[in-house]
């Protein structure tokens, strides 16, 4: 009886092992395959049979297994089978849209970068054919582009915070360490691209900027010229009693007013340069006169700057001259010089108050350069410092190519005559005037600009 318990214990024990889902066997039993219970003692051991034909082995081999759940560890294993699954769709919907995007970005940026070099070709043509108008080099409308670069800077850097925002995203997504490092890889690359994009686009629109502020610089410069020149054409000179009764006047000490000869120099081995000037600027009236070659911007300069006197510079050597012209009245000077041993001569008001030598002697003034009226030069025809800029008054500006006798200038310094120079003269159509407030003026009548008058 004892034996017959245990066997159907055993069987009760096989078939809860069993999972829910498998129907149930028929076991059989042979003979002497379960010891009884009395003949040993009870080792804490569970025993199964397994169910065999009845043409099989008669024996019944035993196994011992641990202890466990089968039916749970299957669920578990499943819900993580099922939880895995859903995670991987997800993560391929995910990188489905990634990828969308960045093609898309992709085709935007090389959309862009064809837009910007078709619009460098059409600019290596002077602005294309449909952007030219009657000034020949200046654009209708480059607000317009401006405005459209801009937009263009914009719409990119949308886009380069959308990237960012995606990064982070990406970086918040549990996806595996090989393809979230892929796209923060791809996404950088997009990233760096359009900085560089941006960063080119901000450096074109300065760029064009700066162009445009050119182009209405010289548009305007331009456009006063023509003004200035209808004007005298339309006054047909009523106002200047004769060619060189005319002053040209420079108010303000900025870097852009000044005048220009239009003639330049010839070789010279001694000249004479007169002049009628009035200031009062202080301290220092400026430069009268500067005359620069290439290769030296300081061939010929006339400068009072600071608390220094008159100063001549020939070949950038200097001489101090002993005039006074800072009284807010017209002071007629002339200042001559010869290479031979370098002398020169200053008068003023027709009395000559210096002379000396050893200035730039035996070297030739050279050919082919500018003479501006108002600036000193630092390269030839520019470059101008607005510091030594001449405020105040010129006229009857005439250059010789000798030395003049002191009766000669007495004369032309108490209005008993005017000699024109022969190699520059005071003409209305020599001088060019640069700059809003720079004009030509009506000169007073000689008697006037004496110092007793």
């Amino acid at each position: 009886m004892r034996t017959v318990l245990s066997v159907t214990l055993l069987v009760r024990v096989v078939i809860l092992l069993q999972p829910i889902s498998e129907p149930p066997r028929a076991l059989f039993f042979l003979p002497g395959s379960v010891q009884p219970a009395g003949g040993q003692a009870d080792d804490g051991k569970r025993y199964i049979c397994r169910a065999i034909p009845l043409s099989g082995d008669a024996s019944c081999p035993v196994t011992l297994l641990p202890e466990l759940n089968t039916g749970r560890q299957e669920e578990e294993l499943r819900n993580t089978v099922m939880q895995l699954r859903e995670t991987i769709l997800q993560q391929k919907e995910t990188i489905s849209k990634q990828l969308g995007t960045i093609n898309e970005l992709t085709t935007k940026l090389s959309l862009c970068a064809s837009a910007t070099d078709d619009r460098k070709y059409d600019n290596g043509g002077s602005w294309g054919k449909e952007k030219q108008n009657t000034m020949g080099d200046v654009p209708r409308d480059p607000n317009d582009t401006i405005d459209s670069l801009g937009k263009t800077m914009q719409g990119l850097k949308d886009r380069l915070e959308t990237l960012e925002q995606m990064r982070a995203n990406i970086s918040g997504t549990s996806f595996p360490s090989e393809l979230r490092d892929l796209l923060q890889r791809r996404l950088g690359e997009l990233e760096k691209q359009l900085l560089k994009k941006v960063s080119n686009l901000e450096e074109e629109k300065s760029m064009l900027s700066n162009a445009t502020a050119a182009y209405r610089l010289k548009t305007e410069s331009t456009l006063n010229a023509l003004v200035e020149r209808i004007s005298e054409l339309e006054k047909g000179g009523g106002d200047f009693k004769s060619p060189e009764q005319f002053k040209l006047s420079l108010p303000q000490r900025t870097n852009y007013l000044y005048g220009r000869i239009t003639k330049s120099l010839p070789e010279m081995y001694a000249f004479t340069l007169c002049m009628w000037i009035k200031s009062s600027a202080s301290p220092g009236i400026g430069t009268p006169f500067s005359y620069g070659v290439p290769g030296q911007a300081n061939e010929i300069v006339l400068i009072e700057w600071g608390n220094n006197p008159i100063e001549l510079l020939i070949n950038d050597k200097v001489a101090q001259l002993p005039l006074e012209v800072r009284d807010g009245r017209w002071n007629h000077i002339c200042i001559s010089w010869t290479t031979r041993d370098g002398q020169w001569e200053a008068y003023q008001n027709g009395q000559k108050l210096g002379s000396g030598d050893n200035l730039a002697a035996w070297h030739p003034i050279k050919p082919g350069g500018v003479i501006i009226l108002g600036q000193e030069q630092d390269v030839v025809g520019g470059r101008f410092d607005a510091g030594q800029a001449f405020v105040g008054e010129l006229s009857q500006v005439n250059i010789w190519d000798r030395v003049l006798k002191p009766v000669e200038i007495q004369s032309m310094a108490n209005c008993s005559s005017y000699i024109a120079g022969n190699i520059i003269s005071w003409l209305a159509s020599n001088v060019e005037v640069f700059g809003r407030g720079a004009f030509k003026r009506p000169l007073e009548m000689c008697q006037e600009r004496l110092p007793n008058a």
